[in-house]
This record gives structure tokens, sequence and C-alpha cells, in this order.
């Protein structure tokens, strides 16, 4: 347990952080698999459309630094290329 002021603030900060990391984290969660089931249903126009909410969302979190900047670009270019995949195909 944190004894000196600086320390029990410190705690604090740590509870709000997580929570809002873990929140943002969730909706990217959410919006990556919004993508990976409209690949699965084969559903180009809802895979594009869920591709864009889904890049916004990892933008928002890297920018927020809740992920790292590369994490959230690698989700970003493997799920386009699924998506252009199956547009092209």
């Amino acid at each position: 347990m944190a004894n000196h002021p600086s320390a029990q603030k410190r705690n604090r900060q740590r509870l709000k952080h997580t929570l809002r990391n873990r929140a943002v984290k969730s909706t990217v969660h959410t919006q990556v698999k919004t993508v990976h089931a409209a690949l699965t249903a084969n559903n180009p126009a809802a895979a594009k459309e869920a591709l864009a909410r889904a890049v916004v969302a990892l933008a928002k979190a890297a920018s927020k630094r809740v992920i790292s900047k590369k994490t959230a670009s690698r989700h970003v270019s493997r799920l386009a290329a699924r998506v252009n995949k199956l547009v092209a195909a």
C-alpha cells in the first residue's frame, strides 16, 4: 500500500488510466471483430465500412498511446490486405 502522498496520487492516476485504457482497447477490439465478421461473411461492402471505422479506432488508440503506433499500423495493414483481397475477388 502506498504511504507517501506522491505514491498515493500515482496510484489514483494509475487506476484512472487503467480504466480509460481498458475502454479504448475494448472499442478497438470490437471494431476489429466487426471487420473479421464481415470478412467471414464474404461481404465486401460491410468489410470496407467496418475497416474504415476500425482504422479510426486504431489511430485514436495509438495517438493516446494505449497501443503502440507500430502495433496499430500492423493491424491496419493486415486488415486492409484481407479486405482488399475480398473486394478484388
